[in-house]
């Protein structure tokens, strides 16, 4: 990814990621998007150079065209070395192509010569269609928080 495009990238996701925040019931409104851009500031404090972080776009293999976005993480889970999904977006046009299913796959494979154990990540509960697609590449849960809403 270009500096450019993690621009654009950045000033996509703040907003959007402000309203999954927004959804689950996590933040308010009106604090949302501080929140959200307070929470990218400390994640990715050095932008695309930030250590152990890896943006990438996701292009069908065949045309070379930009079809979603891969953001991942290298860090150490329960003292072994795991990638973390931070963010996984295939442009709306090109959902259910399979495309989810090929970036999943090749980011296995990478993170395995990275030395990775596992890859993990969150999905909002009120997004269906990413969970059937984790499940499907063979992820499980591993923790569940749930909430009831009284309003």
């Amino acid at each position: 990814m270009s500096e450019p495009e993690f621009l654009a990238y950045v000033a996509e996701i703040v907003p959007k990621y402000a309203r999954e925040k927004v959804l689950a019931g996590h933040w308010s409104e009106a604090e949302s998007l501080a929140s959200s851009e307070k929470e990218f500031r400390e994640l990715l404090p050095e932008g695309l150079n930030t250590s152990d972080n890896f943006l990438c776009k996701v292009r069908d293999g065949a045309t070379s065209s930009d079809v979603g976005i891969l953001w991942y993480k290298i860090m150490i889970r329960a003292g072994r070395k795991a990638a973390y999904i931070m963010d996984i977006e295939i442009h709306p046009a090109h959902r259910r192509m399979g495309y989810g299913e090929r970036a999943i796959a090749a980011l296995q494979a990478t993170v395995l010569e990275r030395g990775a154990t596992g890859i993990g990540l969150n999905v909002f509960g009120h997004n269906p269609g990413a969970r059937a697609l984790y499940e499907k590449v063979g992820f499980t849960v591993s923790n569940t928080t749930m909430f009831k809403s009284l309003a």
